[in-house]
């Protein structure tokens, strides 16, 4: 089977990363190229799940304000919907 040339632009941080990654998996680049490609036309479309599910910098920034609130010890705690409740109600 006749073979074709493919080129791809990446940036080179990236490019240098796989290139490093393939090697520990002890394949070249090219190989990988082919074993996408294989998966691809066996799953008739991208073998893998695309998503945008990160947090974005809002929640992000939310996540690190409870990491530090939790850890505080002047701030009350409670173990139970009933408790925030009854503290509300007593205020």
């Amino acid at each position: 089977m006749a073979t074709a040339v493919i080129n791809v632009r990446i940036n080179e941080e990236d490019k240098k990363s796989f290139e490093s990654l393939c090697s520990e998996l002890g394949m070249n680049m090219s190989t990988a190229f082919s074993i996408f490609v294989k998966a691809m036309l066996r799953e008739n479309g991208l073998p893998f799940e695309v998503s945008a599910k990160k947090p974005n910098i809002e929640t992000l920034m939310a996540i690190e304000e409870a990491k530090r609130i939790a850890k505080d010890p002047n701030v009350k705690a409670y173990n139970s919907v009933e408790e925030v409740m009854m503290a509300l109600e007593e205020e």
